[in-house]
């Protein structure tokens, strides 16, 4: 319905679906103008899925809005208890240390933030440092400090990676969770 009021042609036909599903929960017919995506992601998404890989989140709110799928585990490490201890070491927020713990589990995975910049900015710190690539990622965090600085580094190919983002202050965990889940179900498809 809405696909057609909004402008889809600067994104790659895969996404569509995705695309639709972010408006859908957003409310937001002009967030369209804000998508910036990589052509490679669909595919990227799905070979993490059948491959199971896991689904790493900057926090529960996404974990929680995102459908698990078949094989792949879907974490967040926000409320590990080794997280605040390295935080306050690291003199850097929760997010952050708790991108750090993630480890080898990057390697081919997808990883998924709608919520914290400082969990972005520490993943490009790890990936420039030669930490194992992921998949995909999907980086929507929401709000006025450092959230549309992180994202247009991603929309830059910062990561290497291909990627979903949405430029500006917009996003949140209801996005980036909708947007996985419509990649995800387009690659069950």
């Amino acid at each position: 319905m809405f696909a057609h009021a909004a402008q889809l042609a600067h994104l790659p036909a895969s996404l569509e679906a995705t695309v639709v599903a972010m408006i859908e929960v957003s409310g937001m017919v002009d967030l369209v103008v804000d998508i910036r995506a990589d052509s490679g992601l669909a595919d990227a998404v799905g070979a993490a899925l059948d491959a199971q890989r896991p689904v790493l989140c900057d926090c529960e709110m996404v974990r929680e809005g995102i459908a698990p799928p078949d094989g792949s585990p879907v974490l967040s490490l926000l409320n590990d208890p080794r997280v605040a201890p390295l935080a306050k070491a690291m003199g850097n927020t929760r997010s952050a240390a708790a991108v750090d713990l993630w480890g080898d589990a990057l390697a081919g995975a997808v990883v998924v933030v709608g919520n914290a910049p400082t969990a972005l900015f520490r993943l490009y710190e790890l990936l420039a440092a030669g930490a194992p690539r992921p998949a995909a990622i999907i980086g929507i965090p929401v709000g006025f400090v450092g959230a549309a600085e992180s994202k247009a580094l991603l929309a830059q190919g910062i990561a290497g990676v291909p990627y979903l983002t949405v430029l500006g202050r917009r996003g949140g965990s209801a996005l980036a969770s909708a947007a996985f889940n419509a990649l995800a179900a387009g690659a069950r498809a």
